[in-house]
C-alpha cells in the first residue's frame, strides 16, 4: 500500500511541474493578450490592462530568457544558481 502512496505523491509533483514549466507560460502570455484586449475594449481605454498585459508579457520573456540562459550553461559545463535574489552562472560543483 505504501507504494501507491509513492506513486501517487510522485504523480502529482509530475503534473504539477508539468503545469507549470509547460502550460504556465502560454496561459500567462493569453492572459496578457487578454487583458491588453480588454484595455482597448469600449469606449474608454482601461490602463489597468494594459499595465497588466505589460507585466504578464514582462514575465513570460523573463521565464523564456531564464530557459535559455540555463541551456547555454549547461552546453558549456556551468550551472544556474539562484544563490543570491538573481541568477548567476557558476561552475559545476
Amino acid at each position: 500500500m505504501h507504494n501507491l502512496g509513492f506513486a501517487l505523491d510522485g504523480a502529482w509533483r509530475v503534473l504539477l511541474a508539468g503545469l507549470v514549466l509547460g502550460a504556465g507560460l502560454p496561459i500567462l502570455f493569453t492572459l496578457g493578450i487578454r487583458s491588453l484586449s480588454w484595455a482597448a475594449a469600449g469606449p474608454a481605454p482601461r490602463p489597468a490592462g494594459k499595465a497588466i498585459g505589460y507585466g504578464l508579457f514582462a514575465v513570460v520573456i523573463l521565464g523564456v530568457v531564464l530557459g535559455i540562459t540555463f541551456i547555454v550553461a549547461t552546453g558549456f559545463g556551468k550551472a544556474l544558481s539562484f544563490e543570491h535574489v538573481y541568477p548567476t552562472i557558476v561552475a559545476k560543483h
